[in-house]
């Protein structure tokens, strides 16, 4: 009976844990989904600007986010090293969420692209404030696997629900509150004041979550590093770890393949389609899959390895995008391609808990080979990769659209180029960033089986060693 309950008081700690991903996916999927629409839009900024803006706002988090990384390894805050870095950036991302999405000063010309860049920027650096501590803290709860995973699931399933709050919730409350119209379909479109309450309801959702996530759970293995910030040290655990390379180079390419659909969705609703409500649509079969997609991996590590349930994830989302592309081409059917992109979708959520967990993986395994823990310095590199997948996605969207001389005045009536570019870039380019994502992952990771057998053996008997030396030191 007590076990149970210490399992049961467990899984509610886990639970509260996880809510903190809700706030900080409301903040994702606004800037990852609507930003672009917002900015070519409603500010009419162009195209070869924001083509510029996003690699270099790239370089500098190359910089920020290890640093920020480094510095939260060596966090002495009483609470611990990672709970005040997560309310800090949630109230700071939460303020320039707002700030970006709200033109408050009547801004125009150098003036508006001046500060838009600006919040472009600031806002990756706030996010990274509270992203990285909160993904760290996975790692330094256990030492098991199987747990990992669970811990990671729980995590995923309330970044789902942030992220399909947003992709539901926007079509809909575009519906209630747009003055905008199309003019050629009559149906609403999204329009500055759309994006003001959306940004807003998503800002105070942020520190909400975040909040309760912070005042749920006590942290473990607190101990700082003891280093200084150092790039040598960040190219060090670079250097040494060839599998975080790896993850990284085939992580960033299937987070490219969903980043592409949910930055392009509003715009091949609006201008493909010609009705941006029937996204809403599209987006809840998308989070009935994004649900679905997280039994996935406790079913299947039952009788297979999760290497091969990872590679399973991967290959369900591309035949989902297979089919999209069928529904969209040859039938002309949005319920087709929502059903068939709820089928992707349960490959991309069990895929996203398998990235988590393997990112855990590589902590020990850099610990393994160095002899020292970097978590926040390699989770660092999750915000970064998704950053940079975000930005592939951005710098093939502006380029897509000034090329085929997308207009956003005219919605539904733009020309034939730009029907054409936005549904390749919808429906075709997803499905090769997973391929290639699956032939590197499958042909070079190689965290699995014996290998990893041995690292999560001898860093069990380390976190032993560590306990027992902790405890004699204690009653000394």
């Amino acid at each position: 009976m007590a076990e149970k309950k210490g399992k049961a008081k467990k899984f509610l700690g886990y639970c509260g844990y996880g809510v903190g991903a809700v706030g900080l996916d409301l903040s994702y999927g606004m800037f990852y989904s609507y930003l672009n629409k917002y900015l070519t839009d409603v500010l009419k900024l162009s195209s070869s600007f924001l083509l510029i803006l996003t690699p270099i706002a790239r370089i500098w988090d190359g910089i920020n986010d290890p640093m920020m990384g480094s510095i939260v390894d060596n966090g002495k805050f009483k609470m611990g090293k990672y709970r005040p870095w997560i309310l800090i950036g949630s109230f700071a991302n939460a303020v320039i969420l707002v700030l970006l999405f709200n033109n408050f000063f009547g801004l125009s010309g150098v003036g508006l692209y001046i500060y838009i860049a600006f919040m472009y920027v600031f806002w990756g650096m706030s996010n990274t404030l509270a992203d990285i501590p909160f993904w760290s803290m996975v790692p330094s709860f256990t030492t098991d696997p199987n747990e990992r995973s669970i811990i990671a699931t729980i995590a995923r399933t309330f970044s789902g629900l942030g992220q399909g709050i947003v992709q539901i919730g926007a079509p809909i409350l575009m519906a209630l509150v747009s003055t905008s119209v199309d003019t050629n379909t009559g149906e609403r479109v999204y329009d500055s004041r759309t994006f003001m309450i959306l940004s807003v309801i998503c800002a105070a959702g942020l520190i909400i979550f975040s909040s309760i996530s912070v005042s749920s759970v006590k942290e473990r293995h607190r101990t700082p590093s003891g280093e200084k910030f150092s790039f040598k040290k960040i190219f060090a655990v670079m250097k040494n770890n060839d599998q975080l390379i790896v993850f990284m180079l085939f992580a960033m390419l299937s987070n490219a393949g969903f980043y592409m659909i949910s930055g392009v969705g509003a715009y091949y609703f609006d201008v493909v389609v010609g009705d941006s409500s029937k996204q809403s649509l599209f987006n809840t079969f998308g989070s009935v899959g994004s649900i679905l997609g997280l039994a996935v991996i406790p079913i299947m590590m039952r009788f297979t390895s999760r290497r091969r349930t990872y590679q399973f994830s991967l290959s369900l989302a591309i035949a989902g995008y297979i089919g999209m592309l069928c529904s969209a081409q040859f039938a002309g059917s949005i319920t087709g391609m929502s059903v068939f992109y709820m089928i992707a979708q349960i490959g991309t959520a069990s895929m996203f808990v398998s990235q988590t967990v393997f990112l855990a993986d590589i902590v020990d395994y850099g610990e393994y080979k160095m002899g020292y823990r970097a978590e926040s310095v390699t989770f660092s590199m999750k915000g970064f990769l998704q950053k940079m997948a975000y930005t592939l996605q951005t710098i093939i969207l502006y380029a897509g659209l000034s090329i085929s001389n997308y207009d956003g005045d005219l919605h539904s009536a733009n020309s034939q180029a730009a029907h054409t570019s936005i549904s390749v870039m919808m429906l075709v380019l997803p499905m090769i960033f997973m391929a290639l994502s699956l032939i590197i992952f499958s042909s070079k990771f190689k965290l699995h089986g014996k290998q990893m057998e041995e690292i999560t053996a001898a860093m069990t008997e380390k976190r032993k060693a560590e306990e027992e030396e902790g405890s004699s030191a204690s009653d000394l």
